[in-house]
Order: structure tokens, then C-alpha cells, then sequence
């Protein structure tokens, strides 16, 4: 097929191997390593290094999640595949460390509550999708709701440091909890807007 002069032709955008894609299957490979490496900083008697290369991949893997979306939609590569797996890969990056964090006693006390109201919010927010997409209603992803998540993953990206980032900067670990309490306060109020649309819908039939 011939194209006019000077019109660009789009790259195919649901090719399962393009660059989007690609960055959401590393961050979802990120997963587990960032798990082992807390899991092993907990039991080693000197793995407090661990948290170092720990925090490095966690920041990779948070920083992905605002490129393969902007490559995906400047190269007009947005696919089934990543729709699909572009949110998994951020509930399992956040809930994996909340969990991991939480076992070997960085977030305790009160603050587990913070972790909790966020990971009940990923698994509300994610069943009410599937109803509603089911149904064919989209739900759009709020502007705060996008910075709610990046305050989330800076609150996290703290606490993977813990220990070893408080020798470096004194507070960090009390800086990454503050920063969870503020993100699950967002998380709260953006949690009970998508539950209102969705519960709205529902009666609405």
C-alpha cells in the first residue's frame, strides 16, 4: 500500500515484544528480586547492603511505570496486552513490598493500618474494574489518583532503603512512613470516588 508524501505510519502498536510492553514484563521480573533482596537484608547478619541494590531496582521498576504509558501512546503502541498487564505489574511491585516491608518490621505498629487501607484499595479498585468491564463502562484513572500512586511508590522506595538509608540520610525510614500515611489518606478518598461511580452504575440499573 502506498502513503502519501510526508505521512508517518504509525508503528504496530500490538506487538507483545514492543518497548512498552517490554518495560511492564521487567517490571513485573523486578518483583521477586526486590523480595529476595529484603527477604535476604532481614536474615543475612551484615545483608543491611542488600537494601542498596534493593531500592536501585524498586526505582527502575517505579520509574517504567510513567514510560512504557508515554511510549505506548507517543508511538501509538497501546495493545490489549499491556492495558491488561500495566496494572497488575504496579499492584504486585506495591503489594509485594508492603508485605516484605511489613514482615521484617519496617512498617509496624499503627503504620501497618496505612498498608493495609492501601492494599484493600488495590484489590476493591481491581475487582471493581473487572465488574464494570464486563459490563463495557471504562473507568478512567483520576489526576489524582496517578499522583497518588507516585507519592506511594516514593513513600515505598524510602522504606525499601529503611536501615541502610537512614546511615545516610537520619529519618529516612520515618520520612518513607509519613509519606505512606499521606498516600493512603489519597488513597482513601481516590478508593471511595471509583467505589461511588461504580456503585452508581449498579443501581443505575
Amino acid at each position: 500500500m502506498n502513503h502519501a508524501a510526508g505521512s508517518i505510519v504509525p508503528p504496530r502498536s500490538s506487538h507483545a515484544l514492543s518497548l512498552p510492553n517490554v518495560l511492564t514484563y521487567g517490571r513485573i521480573a523486578a518483583v521477586p528480586i526486590v523480595a529476595a533482596l529484603l527477604f535476604l537484608s532481614d536474615i543475612l547478619e551484615f545483608g543491611v547492603w542488600l537494601r542498596w541494590p534493593a531500592v536501585t531496582i524498586f526505582a527502575l521498576a517505579a520509574i517504567t511505570d510513567y514510560f512504557d504509558g508515554y511510549l505506548a501512546r507517543s508511538w501509538n503502541q497501546i495493545s490489549k496486552l499491556g492495558r491488561m498487564l500495566d496494572p497488575i505489574a504496579d499492584k504486585l511491585l506495591v503489594s509485594v513490598c508492603l508485605l516484605m516491608l511489613a514482615a521484617d518490621g519496617t512498617i509496624r505498629g499503627w503504620s501497618i493500618w496505612g498498608a493495609i487501607v492501601i492494599l484493600m484499595r488495590e484489590i476493591l479498585v481491581s475487582g471493581l474494574r473487572e465488574y464494570l468491564a464486563a459490563v463495557q463502562v471504562p473507568v478512567p484513572v483520576s489526576r489524582l489518583a496517578k499522583w497518588k500512586t507516585v507519592l506511594q511508590l516514593i513513600a515505598i522506595g524510602f522504606l525499601v532503603a529503611g536501615a541502610a538509608g537512614d546511615a545516610v540520610l537520619p529519618g529516612n525510614t520515618l520520612i518513607g512512613l509519613g509519606l505512606l500515611w499521606v498516600s493512603a489518606i489519597l488513597t482513601l478518598y481516590t478508593g471511595w470516588d471509583y467505589f461511588r461511580a461504580g456503585v452508581r452504575h449498579v443501581l443505575s440499573d
